[in-house]
C-alpha cells in the first residue's frame, strides 16, 4: 500500500480526542449507520490491498468499484469539487463529470491500496454530528509505523448515509484540495477540459 496516498489534499478540521465509552454506549454507537458505511469502505480497502499486485490495477479496481458506489455520494462530491461553475454546465456535461469523477476515484483507490502488509483499520465508535453531517474518525494501522488518521464526513441522501469528504491527519480536506485543483482547469476550458483532466487522472492515477 502507498502510505502517503492521501497527501495530495487540503483544508480544516480540528482534532477531537476519542472518548472512552462503556460497553453499552459502544453498542449503541455501533448501531449508527454512518459507522457501518465507513466500516464497509474499510473492508473493501483491505480486500483491495490483499488482492495486491497479482490482481493488477484493473483487478483491484473491480474489487473497490462497487464499494465506492455504495459508500460515496459521488454526484454530490463532483458538484462540490467543481463549485459554483457547476450550475453553468449542461446536464450532459454534469453527467459526464460524475462518471469521470467516479472513474478517477476508483482508479486512485486501486492504485494507492495495492499491497497488504498486515494493515488494519480502527474506527472510533463515537460519531460526531456537524450540522446535517456526521463525522467518523478512523486510523489506518500500519505495522512498524505510526497510524494514519483518515476521517470521513457523511451526509444523508435518500435515507442513506454516504461519504462526501475525506480528511487526512484531521486537517487536510480532499474536497477542498480537489476544488482548488479543478478551479484552474474549469477557468481555462470549462466542463470539457475538466472531463479530460479527470479521465487523465483515472488513466494515470497517483
Amino acid at each position: 500500500m502507498r502510505h502517503n496516498a492521501f497527501l495530495p489534499l487540503a483544508a480544516a478540521l480540528l482534532a477531537v480526542p476519542a472518548v472512552a465509552l462503556t460497553p453499552g454506549q459502544a453498542r449503541a454507537q455501533a448501531a449508527d449507520p454512518a459507522l457501518e458505511v465507513v466500516r464497509a469502505l474499510d473492508a473493501g480497502l483491505i480486500a483491495t490491498m490483499k488482492a495486491g499486485a497479482g490482481a493488477g490495477q484493473a483487478g483491484r479496481a473491480r474489487i473497490i468499484a462497487p464499494v465506492v458506489d455504495r459508500t460515496f455520494d459521488l454526484a454530490l462530491m463532483a458538484r462540490l469539487s467543481v463549485g459554483p461553475a457547476w450550475t453553468g454546465f449542461s446536464a450532459k456535461d454534469q453527467a459526464a463529470l460524475v462518471s469521470a469523477f467516479r472513474a478517477m476515484t476508483v482508479a486512485q483507490y486501486a492504485h494507492n491500496f495495492d499491497g497488504f502488509s498486515g494493515e488494519s483499520f480502527a474506527v472510533v465508535p463515537q460519531v460526531e454530528t456537524r450540522g446535517l453531517d456526521k463525522l467518523v474518525r478512523t486510523t489506518l494501522n500500519i505495522p512498524g509505523k505510526s497510524g494514519e488518521q483518515l476521517n470521513y464526513r457523511l451526509r444523508q441522501d435518500g435515507g442513506q448515509w454516504k461519504i462526501i469528504d475525506v480528511y487526512y491527519r484531521n486537517a487536510i480536506s480532499q474536497l477542498a484540495t480537489r476544488r482548488a485543483d479543478f478551479a484552474g482547469v474549469v477557468a481555462h476550458g470549462g466542463a470539457p477540459a475538466l472531463i479530460a483532466h479527470l479521465n487523465k487522472l483515472a488513466a494515470s492515477p497517483k
